[in-house]
């Protein structure tokens, strides 16, 4: 999605064609596949002639890769790569069309496995060229575009994609929200849980709604959310709230708010259930709403980066270092690590501060297998890491010299 922005944040950029694989998994093209794949011939023709298993019996597989299959998505990634190479060696960046009066034709790819988007400044671009080009690019592979679901459309209506709305408003300014359709069918299935919730306690029933809200407000908290998210747990509210009229019809609400709802930090009528621990002592769990989850951008991998490329080697630790500061299981990681060393640094061995800065190094190097935990990692300062890389210096694991650091 961060991409998708980039590309349409120019006010030249207008038209975008919206593509749809009719049955993209069902109908990749065998041949094209065993002809282009690098891989071993004989391995890549029985995974797709295996066939399926459907009611205790075996089907034929002629055509396609079965969705849900371990090779499946390698496989059509593989049939679609190329397409993003096509359009930049024909529209490339900064040359200007004749046929658009001399400016630039701002055609650019984003795509996700078997979805995706193209831009363009002109309608007719998109229509008379560009979408000719993709239908032949598949023919090639044994696919097409949907006829019904394929369709060109103005940035300012606006468009769906990866269950985001996309869209520049009439201010200029190009937001990307959850779509109503994602934020819809989410909240069907959690409304279908609360109603289906019949004689379970609101510990069991939090169990279940949790780890939906959780995972879905992480998947849209990357975009503009908040709002949405507010929206979702005003939705929540009203019906963990018919859930407890139902479960007590004879009881009054001033009598079933002081057990079900209470105030945790800024949020009144805070919903909770009262269980035991492991040791089986009582205790609250509660409800996580989707507006607690923090508004995070994402930061894009470079596009040539390799985690398997020696090169980027640096590039990578430090993106996971600045993750691990975002997480709370990465955050102990480091507070250890630099209990670990006394605060110093493993190389020069002087004081690692928030002023000096540091960086995450792995003992051994993860493109030769070494792992992302604390038993591999040290902290050094910025230009001592540099330093390492630059000289191929050796970086001893320091030893704990005292009691009383808490393991990562």
């Amino acid at each position: 999605m961060e991409q998708c922005f980039k590309a349409l944040r120019s006010a030249n950029t207008q038209w975008i064609l919206e593509g749809d694989i009719k049955s993209c998994f069902d109908k990749i093209s065998h041949d094209w596949l065993l002809a282009h794949v690098p891989i071993d011939r004989a391995i890549l023709q029985k995974w797709l002639k295996s066939g399926y298993m459907e009611k205790h019996v075996l089907h034929e597989t002629t055509d396609g890769t079965p969705q849900g299959g371990i090779i499946s998505p390698a496989l059509a990634n593989c049939a679609l790569d190329g397409l993003e190479r096509l359009l930049h060696e024909k529209y490339p960046a900064g040359k200007r069309l004749k046929s658009l009066g001399g400016e630039k034709p701002c055609v650019n790819l984003v795509r996700y496995a078997d979805d995706f988007v193209i831009t363009s400044k002109s309608k007719e671009l998109l229509e008379g060229e560009i979408q000719p080009l993709v239908v032949q690019f598949l023919q090639e592979r044994g696919l097409e575009l949907s006829p019904m679901k394929t369709v060109i459309t103005h940035v300012e209506h606006g468009f769906d994609f990866l269950g985001q709305n996309v869209r520049r408003y009439p201010n200029g300014k190009l937001l990307i929200k959850p779509s109503k359709k994602n934020v819809g069918t989410f909240l069907d299935g959690i409304r279908r849980i609360i109603k289906d919730a019949h004689g379970v306690s609101a510990a069991d029933l939090i169990d279940q709604l949790n780890p939906k809200i959780r995972g879905w407000a992480n998947y849209h908290r990357h975009v503009v959310s908040k709002r949405t998210f507010g929206r979702v747990d005003h939705t929540l509210f009203s019906s963990l709230w018919k859930w407890v009229q139902r479960r007590h019809p004879n009881k009054s609400p001033r009598w079933f708010k002081p057990k079900y709802f209470a105030r945790r930090g800024n949020r009144d009528w805070s919903f909770f259930g009262d269980t035991c621990d492991g040791e089986g002592r009582p205790t609250k769990v509660w409800l996580h709403y989707a507006k607690s989850t923090p508004i995070k951008r994402h930061v894009k991998v470079k596009g040539e980066a390799n985690p398997y490329d020696p090169t980027y080697e640096t590039y990578f630790e430090e993106r996971e270092g600045a993750h691990m500061l975002e997480t709370f299981r990465g955050t102990r990681t480091l507070r250890y690590l630099w209990y670990e060393q006394r605060g110093l640094c493993a190389q020069c061995n002087t004081k690692i501060t928030r002023i000096t800065g540091w960086r995450l190094h792995y003992g051994v190097p993860r493109v030769k297998g070494g792992s992302t935990g604390a038993t591999n990692c040290v902290l050094l300062h910025p230009e001592c890491h540099d330093r390492v890389h630059r000289l191929r210096l050796p970086v001893s694991k320091p030893r704990l010299l005292y009691r009383g650091v808490r393991r990562a």
